[in-house]
């Protein structure tokens, strides 16, 4: 298959609005988002990025959000955001998860879910394969798919075949190179000319939504593709990935609509808006945290997330 679409790509028309949050609402109108994420294989422990992203899908409106990590972290997870529920991933003595087990605890969570944001510290040893896998093959909800569930989709042969969810990808250039070399992909993820076509083809070879960060981040279908103008330098520390995740997983369970949410009361949006709405809150969180500390650098990732009412507040009325 060629890194080139046959036609070129058609410009998306403008950012749609936000739509206003029903005033009659409750919890369980404005969707469930399930993270799922963390690691404590042997000495490793990664517990903080799914924590961000859960804390971040809340922050967006997610009405309900559940936190799906290994059974011997799964309690620092929810203290870190204690507003979520957890689902504990069984685990051998060493801290791998039992794929089996940790499938069929999925399946039970995803019969909740209206979105998935997946692999924030998820590590990409061999027990994580699975859980990755399972993930892509839900056709019911909208899937994340972030950080190390990239990595591990980059070891798998044939990936164009599993893809069965409506997929967003949200690689930085690192992730997308590895992506890109199973895939056999040449534009360089790196190069600002690139970057668009980079993002188009890889959006065409999966048939997902593809955001590729960085400055100047791409939204591409392969046939639409969007580039952000906002953003600020403060967003490039730790974290500030894990956030994004959870924003656009919490804006698909909100906005996407799937067979499990026909309570839904709200415009629907399509998936490619989302993505960009996602983007361009978190850009705009991120210059309103810049402009009140007057310094391009000491952003942490929750200050961040806690700034996006307030941008999503203001694409609700630009």
């Amino acid at each position: 298959m060629s890194d080139h679409a046959s036609h070129p790509p058609r410009q998306p028309p403008p950012l749609p609005r936000i739509p206003a949050r029903d005033p009659r609402g409750h919890k369980g109108t404005f969707g469930t988002v399930l993270v799922v994420g963390g690691c404590c294989r042997g000495d490793a422990r990664m517990i903080g990025a799914p924590a961000l992203s859960a804390h971040a899908a809340l922050r967006a409106g997610a009405g309900l959000v559940q936190l799906a990590m290994p059974a011997p972290i799964i309690q620092a997870g929810i203290s870190l955001c204690p507003s979520t529920t957890g689902v504990a991933l069984r685990t051998h003595d060493d801290g791998s998860l039992i794929a089996h087990e940790a499938a069929a605890q999925l399946d039970e969570a995803l019969a909740r879910a209206t979105a998935v944001a997946v692999g924030m510290g998820l590590g990409d040893a061999p027990d994580a394969a699975p859980v990755v896998l399972r993930l892509i093959q839900h056709e019911d909800a909208p899937v994340v798919i972030d950080a190390d569930a990239l990595n591990v989709l980059s070891q798998v042969p044939d990936l164009w075949r599993d893809f069965r969810a409506p997929c967003v990808l949200t690689p930085h250039p690192g992730e997308f190179i590895r992506l890109a070399s199973v895939l056999r992909i040449a534009h360089d993820p790196t190069d600002a000319a690139s970057r668009p076509l980079a993002a188009e083809a890889l959006a065409q070879r999966l048939g997902a939504i593809v955001v590729l960060k960085g400055a100047g981040t791409v939204v591409s279908t392969g046939h639409e593709t969007w580039v952000c103008e906002r953003g600020h330098a403060c967003l490039a520390t730790a974290g500030t990935g894990d956030v994004l995740a959870g924003v656009i997983a919490s804006l698909a369970a909100q906005h996407a609509g799937t067979p499990s949410s026909p309570r839904m009361t709200v415009p629907r949006l399509s998936l490619f808006d989302i993505a960009r709405l996602g983007v361009q809150a978190h850009a705009l969180a991120g210059e309103m945290w810049a402009s009140r500390h007057d310094s391009p650098s000491g952003l942490l990732a929750m200050e961040l997330a806690d700034l996006i009412p307030e941008a999503i507040e203001s694409l609700r009325h630009s």
